[in-house]
């Protein structure tokens, strides 16, 4: 293992979240046993410790705490086995989303989960946050995907939770209790996925709406249309000048909000075809195609939302989900919290499963940290989330920044029996201490 007392970058996470005071150790771990070996020492000498992968999280799950180790398992980058058959693949926690994706295609295989981080991403970020992405609309998150976890726990014991086949009922799912624990249970080190089938087709619609409520609107007509589509994505006027910006591009002039969805399957054609006439209703324009090259410009467009606007100022990410009958009542509403705030508020999402995010952007303040005006309008949408009946973080997890916010959502029992969970899984406190409940 290597150690390195002096790197910034493995100290915080994209939130932009730092904590007080300097982490004890960084630690680059190499293998399993390497990871195993810290923990038990972490463990003997009651040392806090923080788990991380490539550090694209955004509620601050992997910020390193004063005194603490950071260990950053990103060396644990190894594709152990694809079987095509089973559709299953055996990898380390460390593998980037995308390489896993793109090892699966050469099977006629896809890996489900799509995070708008999936260049960057790794597979043991993406089980720590239970992640979703741009395809969770049709294929779920993380947790979907997820048959079996290897996981080093707080006392430095290895154990794999779950199974390796499709289907199985033996026991409690401990697998899916890792799957979101943000590290505060155990070290994931490798897991056993599910892999898809890849779509034989694949066609994909571009809609362009006077308003955002329009868009909403929409959303909701292909929601009882009967489609599923795989992704159905949501950007709004201010997301696609800072795109234009960015890119180059010329989207904001065709309208005040961009929805793109895609169907894929044999009748990916036939299922395009009920959603655009469930958009044609309240759009000012749409467009559709089974090009491949086309649809993959359009998603790089949606996937470009989030870095074009960080070039703007210091970003507050936020992340809810409502019903997506109250999508259209969470935009609007959305746009009078920025308007009495005094505070820009772009917004994108997956429209598909109720799933926005707006993004808060400000001056830094004198220290170089959000200003309070920007947390006011991130408390206000918390508050407008739960009043609707959605949730405080429908994929970026609870971190150090939802901590209170989640609690309120949950409610007290719920809360204590969290607590009682991870006193078994870590009686002494020491993974990832301060992070989620």
């Amino acid at each position: 293992m290597s150690t390195d007392a002096s790197a910034p970058d493995r100290t915080t996470d994209r939130s932009g979240l730092r904590a007080e005071g300097l982490p004890r150790e960084v630690i680059v771990a190499r293998d399993v046993a390497e990871v195993r070996e810290v923990v038990r020492r972490a463990a003997r000498e009651r040392i806090p410790l923080i788990a991380r992968g490539a550090g694209s999280g955004l509620a601050g799950g992997a910020v390193a705490t004063d005194g603490a180790i950071v260990l950053d398992l990103s060396g644990l980058d190894r594709i152990l086995a694809i079987d095509p058959v089973d559709g299953t693949a055996h990898v380390e926690a460390g593998v980037i989303t995308a390489d896993l994706d793109r090892a699966a295609r050469e099977h006629d295989l896809i890996f489900a989960p799509d995070p708008g981080s999936v260049g960057i991403s790794t597979i043991g970020g993406n089980i720590a946050t239970n992640a979703g992405g741009l395809r969770g609309a049709k294929y779920g998150v993380t947790r979907d995907a997820v048959l079996s976890v290897d996981v080093v726990l707080a006392d430095g014991s290895l154990v794999r939770l779950g199974r390796p086949t499709i289907k199985g009922v033996t026991g409690y799912d401990l697998a899916g209790l890792i799957v979101g624990s943000e590290g505060t249970l155990g070290v994931v080190v490798g897991a056993v996925v599910r892999l898809l089938p890849r779509p034989r087709r694949v066609a994909t619609a571009s809609a362009f709406f006077a308003t955002l409520e329009d868009a909403a609107t929409a959303v909701a007509a292909v929601a009882v249309s009967g489609a599923r589509p795989a992704v159905l994505e949501i950007l709004d006027g201010a997301t696609l000048a800072a795109i234009d910006d960015a890119q180059g591009t010329g989207l904001r002039a065709r309208g005040d909000a961009l929805l793109v969805a895609q169907t894929d399957g044999f009748g990916a054609e036939e299922e395009i075809a009920v959603v655009v006439e469930a958009l044609s209703a309240t759009a000012s324009a749409v467009d559709w195609t089974a090009d491949e090259a086309e649809a993959d410009r359009l998603l790089a467009a949606r996937r470009q939302a989030l870095p074009a606007i960080e070039r703007l100022g210091r970003p507050l990410i936020e992340d809810i989900a409502v019903p997506r009958s109250r999508l259209a009542e969470a935009i609007r509403r959305i746009r009078a919290v920025a308007a009495e705030r005094d505070v820009p508020i772009f917004v994108f999402g997956h429209a598909g499963d109720g799933n926005l995010h707006p993004i808060i952007v400000a001056d830094a303040d004198e220290d170089g940290g959000i200003p309070e005006a920007a947390h006011r309008a991130a408390d206000d949408i918390f508050a407008l989330a739960l009043e609707l009946g959605g949730t405080v973080t429908a994929e970026h997890g609870v971190g150090r920044l939802k901590r209170e916010w989640a609690r309120r959502e949950l409610g007290e029992p719920p809360v204590l029996l969290h607590r009682r969970i991870k006193d078994v899984f870590d009686p002494d406190g020491i993974l990832n201490p301060g992070s989620g409940l």
